[in-house]
């Protein structure tokens, strides 16, 4: 019988984490969910065990205290976030999987607030030294998680690090969620999966273009 993995997500509130945990909650996982305003948190968890009373969701107003309990940690916040949340699992991260969904993005879109060559992922990764930091869910928009499947086909989700172990055990994660993981490369390739979103943005807001018609790719 497989283990039950708990999952901490950080930022469960907002749009992304928001998405990210309903979605998880299709899957046999244990979901901690915790965000500054435990209000919000509290309604994201009622709202999953209404649509899936059988799903375990619990709203928590710590993220350390979730992060200690956690098999994996997703950190579902904006870049400018992360390092703080870094310091608060710094000690609770050792060995664990934690995601980062963050893209650099600033104010206006029209470019990334970080250097070219690093990336939200790579300087998470070194926030977090014992930690095993995995790229996902950067180049899906929240709306995408209710409709991952267009024309019966299942759209891809880009995921990208250096533990072979903890890359499978993500592709799990997306799978549950309801898209198709692709392995993009090492932590490095985080950098090029973060332009790719700047630019599926831009793509979007000038043309409205659902990214989702046109990445579609089949589940092998």
């Amino acid at each position: 019988m497989k283990t039950i993995q708990t999952i901490a997500i950080i930022g469960a509130s907002g749009n992304m984490g928001a998405a990210i945990s309903k979605s998880l909650a299709k899957g046999n996982y244990r979901l901690l969910l915790c965000a500054n305003d435990l209000n919000k948190v509290q309604a994201v968890a009622d709202e999953i065990i209404k649509t899936n009373p059988a799903a375990s969701a619990e709203a928590v107003d710590c993220s350390v205290d979730a992060s200690w309990e956690a098999d994996i940690i997703i950190s579902a916040v904006p870049y400018a976030a992360e390092k703080e949340v870094a310091e608060k699992i710094r000690e609770v991260a050792n060995q664990k999987i934690v995601i980062s969904i963050a893209n650099p993005l600033n104010e206006t879109y029209d470019g990334l607030v970080i250097a070219p060559d690093t990336s939200a992922a790579e300087e998470l990764q070194k926030l977090l030294p014992n930690a095993k930091v995995i790229k996902a869910f950067n180049t899906t928009f929240a709306a995408d998680f209710a409709t991952p499947v267009i024309d019966g086909k299942q759209a891809g989700a880009f995921i990208a690090g250096n533990d072979p172990e903890a890359l499978e055990t993500v592709s799990e994660l997306v799978s549950t969620a309801g898209f198709n993981p692709i392995v993009a490369g090492k932590l490095a390739v985080s950098g090029t999966l973060e332009r790719m979103q700047l630019l599926l943005i831009q793509l979007n807001m000038k043309y409205d273009y659902n990214w989702l018609a046109g990445w579609k790719i089949l589940h092998q």
